[in-house]
């Protein structure tokens, strides 16, 4: 299949198209609207991605004049969204709220990713409703590989921080929870509340943490849009 091959047509939806709509593209730029700018953390947005085409996608934005790419605070270099790209995001992001309206959520619900899951947790998590310290909470989906059930969440001074590894620090609650189930309650389609009275999540800690659980969750970005697809 060649990657990029011309519509030939001068039509601006064509054109268009022509820069948007290869493999990967759009949720490339998702992860740029959402504020990601670090290769690494590009590729954590997209963890099914290979590095070498998401190199490759970032060099065609930035030939398109989508993107742009500057030294980084840290060193390195960063990409950013030019204003070509930031004018994107009304139809980035209402290609997901009609994907949130139209797709049933009973397929959504097939395409479980925890790498994908917890790295959105972790930026859209609302730190207010937890206490004034350190918090680390422990995430374990016990249906995946070993390798893959332990997440953690360290939430410190209003940071956010994600681990695939155990950070060494006092757990303030363990979450125990089907991958279906977290990913349910993170796009809208599920409550905390119901989860639990369904006897598919388990809390183990703090009680005022677990209680706000729904609070400072967060959720996804569409999950405020009711679903009409059944």
């Amino acid at each position: 299949m060649v990657d990029h091959a011309s519509y030939g047509q001068f039509c601006p939806v064509s054109m268009a198209a022509e820069i948007l709509c290869t493999r990967w593209t759009v949720l490339v730029l998702r992860e740029l609207l959402c504020g990601t700018t670090r290769f690494n953390d590009l590729r954590r947005g997209v963890p099914r991605m290979s590095p070498a085409l998401l190199s490759k996608r970032l060099k065609e934005l930035e030939r398109a004049g989508v993107v742009v790419t500057v030294p980084g605070e840290k060193g390195g270099m960063e990409y950013r969204l030019s204003p070509a790209g930031e004018d994107l995001q009304p139809i980035i992001m209402g290609m997901g709220f009609w994907g949130q309206r139209w797709v049933d959520s009973q397929i959504s619900l097939k395409n479980l990713d925890p790498s994908l899951l917890m790295w959105d947790m972790r930026r859209n998590l609302n730190p207010q409703p937890l206490p004034r310290r350190r918090c680390t909470i422990q995430f374990l989906y016990p249906e995946l590989p070993p390798s893959r059930q332990n997440w953690w969440l360290v939430v410190d001074g209003g940071s956010v921080d994600l681990c695939g590894f155990d950070p060494g620090f006092e757990i303030d609650l363990f979450v125990t929870s089907s991958l279906r189930s977290m990913t349910a309650i993170w796009m809208g389609i599920s409550r905390v509340r119901r989860e639990l009275e369904a006897g598919h999540l388990e809390f183990e800690g703090d009680p005022q943490i677990a209680a706000a659980m729904q609070q400072w969750l967060g959720l996804s970005r569409f999950a405020a849009e009711p679903g009409r697809s059944s």
